[in-house]
């Protein structure tokens, strides 16, 4: 019991130093609302659109820090008193029509009001979502069908579907409304009742559609569940709860939203529709003594799944998860033990509600130190005497989230290594999105499916996953190129040897924007981004360069209607000049959009990025062909990227990194060490 209770405890004691740190420190230009600056933006809004008439509807749709430019930023961190003006973006719907609002915090006065005139609408919020799915199960037509159907109305559950944009000159602002049958299981997705369609005016909130169709299957409840509670045995294997956490406390410092860790120091904010914002990242250099910098801003600008039944009922399912519903918005709970590790420390996240009312999401962000028993660098010299070993373990630092949109959950981590390098990873896991069908097995189907039959009349649809990555990095400063570096095969002309051919590098620095976009895997070549004009001392441009995970390429035809918003996956890698206002790859209001205001038109103008303040974007995708295996929850696929230095410092960063204290270590028979300053609560690993 006691071994139980100290991990929980010393969870307890760090947290309450890191809210003390919060509570006392001064706010950063960077930091993401408080409360408080929440209520004073919906008094001013309220303030400035008085109630006239009876038809008054305001709602606000999206309220987050108005980033403050950039070079203010920097001026603030060699000066503290040079404080840029801090100012909110708000996003309201008026009377059908979109605002987009800057408040300036400081003065408590609207800044401009803009009706917005582009195709798209706004992001959704929680609260008319809630109401759309409320007035369906009111709806008499629906209560009737599903009478109709045998089924019990208590065990209806519904959700919402943006519908896209498919050729229309205008759209309405509307979604479908799917629901569920619950009967039997918690695992709603599972049971869709497939054949209403139901359309939902969320300006007028009132059904503007509905049509019930021939009645389908439902598929059946039995093995769909997943909660342990209700499970059944036989069970899977048990396991171990090894708790790590070091004694002394967490191994960074948290002051206000500045983190603080190993030769790492970084700005953390969270966003109602991007979820985790890492800016300022600097990292301390040991022979210039100072630090240095390297991502001024990262965050995920989108998230694209295309759904490949084309049918009625599911043609239109094509889904931006950021720029629709928001990762932030849509931000669970973490969970201790089990989300995240016995050593995190939690951060809540704050957005505002409908009405403008500040709402807090518990436990929103952690970050700990990662121990996973990797290696950080090692070698053995056996031919020397003594027969001489070094190695260093690796330790990281995550800051994770987790954002489930609909039936998708969604694991984002950002990692930081003390050798410089910043990986980026996302795990995705969930539900799947399934068709009912008559078909009990697989040699029944003599149609085209569109999806695989992972149980028995439950077809899981083809589907696509592509995840875009604003990083803007400046390394060593804002005046940065993008370089490629091509690996091409030479022949060996010169005689001397018995060799034919070797390979070499050829390196291009990219002129315009038309140039820096890049489809991976077509030819072998390395993507950096240099400075040009800081240099090593053996002459080399400091610089940072990309090793992408994976990556893939959508298979839409590229004016499919879906693929023309979602264009920022035509290609893996773009390259932009800073522009304050291009933050969100498919465009500031993506729900109903076009596609023209997306990465592929702002690159359309061929803007020359040679040795300027640029952004590079990366997109990395996934096919998912669903298998049996991902029914009735889907294990984790994980997939990321690095960003590593490359001839950014004079050597190894990490040579010099100090070993753990060496520490007995049972049933180990070379000289042993173990993590000095860690404390293992269960005790070493006995090994069989």
């Amino acid at each position: 019991m006691a071994s139980t209770l100290k991990p929980v405890l010393l969870c307890l004691l760090f947290s309450f130093v890191l809210i003390f740190r919060l509570s006392s420190s001064i706010q950063h230009p960077l930091d993401h609302l408080t409360p408080a600056e929440f209520n004073m933006v919906r008094t001013i809004v309220k303030n400035a659109n008085p109630s006239t008439t009876t038809t008054y509807n305001l709602t606000f749709q999206y309220v987050g820090l108005d980033d403050p430019d950039k070079q203010a930023v920097y001026l603030w961190q060699s000066n503290p008193e040079n404080i840029p003006p801090r100012r909110a973006h708000v996003v309201t719907r008026l009377n059908k029509q979109t605002h987009d609002i800057i408040i300036d915090l400081s003065k408590r006065s609207i800044v401009s009001d803009k009706v917005y005139e582009g195709s798209g609408l706004p992001i959704l919020s929680l609260d008319e979502q809630g109401a759309a799915t409320e007035l369906v199960l009111a709806y008499a037509p629906f209560k009737d069908s599903v009478e109709r159907r045998g089924l019990n109305m208590s065990d209806v559950v519904c959700s919402t579907f943006t519908i896209g944009w498919f050729g229309e000159k205008k759209s309405k602002r509307e979604f479908k409304v799917n629901c569920f049958y619950t009967e039997g299981t918690a695992n709603m997705f599972l049971r869709p009742i497939d054949d209403i369609k139901i359309l939902v005016d969320l300006d007028e909130m009132r059904v503007s559609q509905y049509l019930d169709r021939e009645i389908t299957t439902i598929p059946k409840a039995e093995g769909t569940e997943y909660r342990l509670s209700h499970m059944k045995p036989p069970f899977g294997p048990r396991m171990n709860n090894i708790a790590t956490v070091t004694a002394g406390g967490p191994g960074f410092t948290l002051e206000g939203n500045t983190v603080k860790w190993a030769n790492w120091e970084f700005h953390l904010a969270f966003d109602a529709r991007v979820g985790p914002i890492i800016s300022l990242a600097s990292i301390y250099d040991l022979e210039q003594h100072k630090y240095r910098r390297v991502l001024y801003r990262g965050y995920v600008s989108e998230l694209y799944v295309p759904y490949q039944d084309p049918r009625e009922g599911w043609y239109q399912m094509s889904f931006f998860d950021n720029g629709e519903y928001g990762f932030g918005l849509t931000a669970v709970p973490l969970e201790p033990l089990n989300d995240c590790p016995a050593n995190a420390v939690f951060i809540d996240g704050y957005l505002a509600n409908q009405d403008g009312l500040p709402v807090k999401t518990s436990n929103a962000l952690c970050i700990f130190e990662r121990h996973a028993g990797d290696i950080m660098w090692r070698h053995t010299e056996s031919q020397l005497p003594g027969d001489i070993r070094e190695v260093r373990p690796e330790v990281s630092l995550v800051v994770r989230m987790v954002a489930t949109v609909g039936n998708y959950d969604y694991i984002l981590d950002w990692e930081l290594k003390p050798s410089g390098s910043i990986k980026s990873g996302v795990g995705l896991t969930g539900v799947l999105e399934v068709r009912p069908v008559t078909y009990t097995n697989a040699d029944q189907i003599k149609e085209e499916a569109h999806g695989t039959l992972v149980a028995e009349n439950t077809i899981g649809v083809y589907h696509d996953h592509f995840i875009n990555y604003y990083l803007d990095l400046d390394i060593d400063g804002d005046a940065n190129s993008f370089v490629k570096t091509n690996l091409v095969t030479k022949n060996n002309t010169n005689g001397k040897t018995p060799r034919k051919s070797y390979w070499t590098v050829e390196k291009e620095t990219v002129k315009t924007e038309l140039d820096a976009r890049i489809l991976l895997g077509t030819k072998p070549m390395e993507l950096s981004l240099e400075n040009p004009n800081k240099k090593t001392k053996v002459g080399h441009p400091v610089g940072y360069r990309l090793l992408p995970g994976f990556f893939t390429v959508p298979l839409l035809a590229l004016d499919d209607y879906p693929q023309i918003r979602g264009a920022f996956s035509n290609y893996n890698v773009w390259v932009t000049p800073y522009n304050k206002s291009e933050k969100w790859a498919a465009g500031d209001h993506v729900d109903r959009s076009h596609g023209d205001d997306t990465l592929l038109t702002w690159t359309n103008k061929n803007r020359p990025i040679e040795n300027k303040d640029i952004v590079l974007w990366y997109t990395m995708g996934i096919h998912h062909v669903p298998c049996q295996e991902d029914f009735p929850l889907m294990p984790t696929v994980s997939g990321g990227f690095e960003l590593r230095p490359t001839n950014f410092f004079e050597y190894n960063p990490v040579l010099k990194v100090i070993p753990p204290e060496q520490v007995p270590w049972p049933n180990c028979t070379a000289k042993c060490v173990g993590f000095g300053g860690l404390l293992n609560l269960n005790g070493p690993v006995k090994l069989n």
